[in-house]
């Protein structure tokens, strides 16, 4: 499950960890104008961690959840050759 809200600077989108039998804590995806940030609760440290990607490496990410193993770099929109 998750939720998807829009505010003033940023899109908010929680994903919710159901049904299992090892539940992970809530993970909150904060989509800014130049970035992304990460975050999930860490039970163990009693903290959040947070990760922050550019879009770049967003982008990437999205294209390596889809491809096999290996290296690549994405071209930018329109490029030939």
């Amino acid at each position: 499950m998750f939720t998807i809200e829009h505010e003033f600077d940023a899109t908010v989108i929680t994903l919710v960890d159901e049904p299992g039998t090892h539940l992970q804590e809530d993970v909150i995806v904060h989509a800014f104008e130049d970035c992304v940030t990460v975050e999930q609760f860490d039970p163990r440290r009693e903290d959040t961690v947070r990760v922050t990607l550019s879009n770049a490496q967003l982008r990437d990410l999205g294209a390596a959840l889809n491809l096999p193993e290996g290296v690549y770099r994405l071209r930018p929109t329109g490029a030939k050759g």
